[in-house]
């Protein structure tokens, strides 16, 4: 065999031939070329490019296969999880509320509801709780919850709203059906089965007065594979819990865990975020769920989920056969940008609250409604979007520029009105007097405000005699296309923009002249909540609290 003589591969066979122990003569080794060779040095060399060449484009061709197979295989897992993922309408009744304004950076903060169902119409979500008397009926949103995460990406909040709260629910369409739901009060977790998840987003909309960007919901047979998932979720209680049916008490989730630390997984998961009995209340139950939350996102980071191929892969999975969406982020695309928002909010910058509640005076042993005062202390921070935290870089001392090692605080965007339209006085406005919400009825105020709106050229403001208990002054106006004018009546007299809500109970422009505004012919400007001023009837919970624990009601301790 004839063999090249190229400098490189020479030196490395007389390498070869060293390692072996052998000299020129000994056995194996390379004999040197022949003196009387009649092709050139070159010549010699040619065979050996050629060959090289067809090694590389051996070596191409295999590197495109697999480059070609990865991206088709890739292509085609992306298609598999979008035909996953099932979507729907936003919103299928009617709320008012803007589109939160991004701030000076161009940032909007993001607001997702994440609602679970009771639904048991899948053979799986039946087996996993309730009675074959459920199947068919109207689902029911028995867990609610609102992700706030702040337009700078640098904190999070949720806020829970627990299922037998007394609520105004909006008429609502179901988009599927076209069927139509007239405005009722009823317990919040009704709104699901009155025209679907658009209608629960109105409903939190109409009361909160935040405007929600997306919602997510999962049910029993979802929230089993996305624990499966993660692996497991570690939570706590200070005594023996088993849920079950007492004496007195029918149902129970059937949870039954030791005291102390456990973690939980699939159908035990579920019966963690079920349990209720046990727990004492419902306000016991989002609690507990809160702390699932913080310790499931402690969890995943602790993976490396968000960074890791595989862990995500199989996240990936569960999640679009579990979740159903707004047609927003019906994408994997969109979900996973969704995700990378919310990866790096650090855990003590995520808060867990409850929304403020009192017993229903109609039924105080069942129901629950709003409480007002400290409920709309905590939806102003929502809409203000300031942290529910105090763990933020703090300001300079005296209120001023951050030293060069801070970072600047998070400020709230403005609510500014616009300016008023150019012919105001054809513009019907009506002003009625909400000042007794909480309290005593201030005299003439629907009076004053109307005068003062006469006078800024709204020269058809009439008061009403009607008396609406409204905690905070709001401005309401019943079809979109007076919109504008809305905002203009709430600029002549100082009321944010954020204030102005669409409702199809006032017959024109109505201004509700609330229990914050007393006195005075211009709105009183509200101070801007400070981070870290949750009531304390939220029940808070940090993100980086590892260490809590439920307590459990006597009669389910073992």
């Amino acid at each position: 065999m004839r063999h090249s003589s190229v400098r490189g591969e020479g030196a490395a066979a007389q390498a070869a031939g060293d390692i072996s122990g052998g000299g020129a003569g000994a056995p194996g080794a390379v004999p040197p070329p022949r003196d009387g060779s009649r092709r050139s040095r070159a010549a010699r060399g040619r065979p050996a490019r050629r060959g090289r060449r067809r090694v590389l484009r051996w070596v191409a061709s295999v590197l495109s296969l697999l480059i070609l197979g990865t991206a088709t295989a890739g292509y085609l897992y992306y298609r598999h999880l979008n035909g996953n993922i099932r979507s729907g309408q936003r919103l299928s009744g009617d709320s008012g509320v803007p589109k939160t304004e991004a701030n000076a950076a161009g940032q909007r903060p993001l607001n997702i509801l994440m609602i679970g169902s009771d639904s048991r119409d899948k053979p799986e979500n039946l087996e996993l709780g309730g009675s074959r008397d459920s199947v068919g009926a109207p689902p029911l949103a028995d867990v609610q919850m609102l992700l706030h995460v702040s337009a700078d990406r640098k904190n999070a909040s949720v806020v829970s709203i627990p299922r037998d709260t007394r609520v105004d629910i909006p008429e609502c369409t179901d988009p599927k059906t076209g069927a139509k739901f007239k405005a009722t009060n009823a317990m919040i977790n009704e709104s699901l089965g009155n025209g679907g998840p658009g209608c629960t987003t109105a409903t939190w909309e109409k009361l909160t007065n935040v405007y929600i960007d997306h919602w997510m919901t999962v049910d029993f047979a979802g929230v089993v594979h996305m624990a499966d998932a993660i692996g497991g979720v570690e939570v706590c209680v200070k005594d023996n819990v088993w849920d079950r049916p007492l004496p007195k008490a029918s149902g129970g989730s059937g949870l039954k865990l030791p005291a102390g630390k456990s973690k939980v997984k699939g159908e035990q998961a579920l019966q963690w975020l079920r349990t209720r009995h046990a727990f004492s209340s419902d306000l016991g139950r989002a609690q507990a769920q809160h702390m699932y939350m913080n310790s499931m996102i402690r969890e995943l980071k602790g993976q490396n989920a968000f960074t890791d191929a595989g862990r995500l892969t199989g996240l990936a999975e569960a999640a679009t056969k579990s979740l159903t969406v707004s047609e927003e982020i019906g994408s994997v695309k969109k979900l996973y940008n969704l995700a990378v928002q919310l990866k790096d909010v650090p855990t003590n910058r995520i808060t867990m609250t409850t929304m403020p509640t009192l017993p229903d005076p109609r039924d105080p042993d069942n129901r629950l409604v709003v409480n007002q005062a400290d409920a709309d202390k905590l939806w102003a921070m929502v809409r203000k979007d300031v942290a529910f935290d105090k763990n933020g870089a703090p300001q300079a001392p005296g209120g001023g520029q951050p030293t060069p090692t801070q970072q600047p605080a998070q400020q709230p965007s403005p609510e500014q009105s616009k300016a008023p339209v150019t012919s105001p006085d054809k513009v019907s406005v009506r002003v009625v007097n909400g000042t007794g919400a909480g309290g005593a009825v201030t005299p003439k105020r629907a009076g004053a405000v109307a005068e003062q709106l006469v006078a800024k050229g709204f020269t058809a403001a009439r008061a009403d005699t009607a008396l609406v208990p409204e905690k905070t002054t709001v401005i309401r106006y019943p079809v979109a296309d007076l919109a504008d004018e809305a905002q203009s009546v709430a600029a002549a007299l100082g009321i944010p923009a954020g204030s102005v809500q669409l409702a199809a109970d006032v017959p024109r422009i109505t201004v509700v002249v609330g229990a914050d505004w007393r006195e005075g012919a211009v709105y009183p400007q509200q101070p801007a909540p400070e981070a870290g001023s949750v009531p304390e009837t939220a029940e808070a919970i940090n993100g980086a609290d590892s260490e809590a624990c439920m307590d459990v009601y006597k009669p389910y301790r073992w």
